[in-house]
């Protein structure tokens, strides 16, 4: 296998196991940079382009009429959300023409369907240990992060909808799906480092 996709509840630490997954076996993660390099591409910050995606639909027929304007060559009819979706695919294709890589969110299973040494990932965590990793991690108020919690998987999980017309948190979507409250984040490196080798 030479690339892992990573979906991930917010809090799980999916993140920190990306990244010590791809230190441990020498080959780049891409998470930010794919949102910097659609970012440069579109001429906008990535502060906005975190909004489009907040903003993406998971209606199917707008998803489906979005697809189809692009692969007509429609750019003018498509949203910026829309626009935002198709720059993040074509950094993600673009960063995996150089070798294996670990990429975090950004729906990149989907940029990487034709390819067939990819493995796609789900790690999710029990309610404590997120509460616990978003307090200590983020720094986020105890009386806020329920609400931080919800807002940002609600956003993955509608980009994730509206790009792939696929629910997000459907265990079936993945070939790996890890519990790093269980397993901890070394052994989900493990695991996962184990599937690369």
């Amino acid at each position: 296998m030479q690339y892992i996709t990573i979906e991930r509840e917010y809090g799980s630490g999916g993140t920190k196991i990306a990244q010590a997954l791809a230190a441990r076996c020498e080959i780049p993660c891409y998470g930010q940079e794919i949102l910097e390099k659609a970012s440069e591409k579109l001429g906008v910050s990535p502060e906005q382009i975190r909004e489009y995606e907040e903003k993406a639909t998971n209606s199917l027929l707008y998803s489906m009429y979005m697809v189809s304007q692009v692969q007509r060559g429609n750019w003018d009819m498509v949203s910026k959300e829309g626009k935002v979706f198709a720059e993040e695919q074509r950094a993600i294709l673009e960063f995996a023409k150089q070798g294996s890589a670990v990429f975090i969110g950004h729906c990149a299973s989907e940029a990487l369907r034709e390819y067939r040494d990819v493995v796609k990932v789900y790690i999710h965590a029990d309610a404590d240990t997120k509460r616990e990793r978003i307090g200590t991690d983020y720094g986020i108020p105890e009386r806020e992060i329920g609400a931080v919690e919800r807002k940002n998987n609600r956003r993955r999980a509608s980009y994730y909808l509206a790009n792939t017309q696929k629910k997000w948190e459907d265990f079936r979507n993945y070939d790996v799906v890890l519990d790093s409250s269980r397993l901890g984040i070394e052994r989900c490196v493990t695991i996962l480092s184990g599937i690369m080798r």
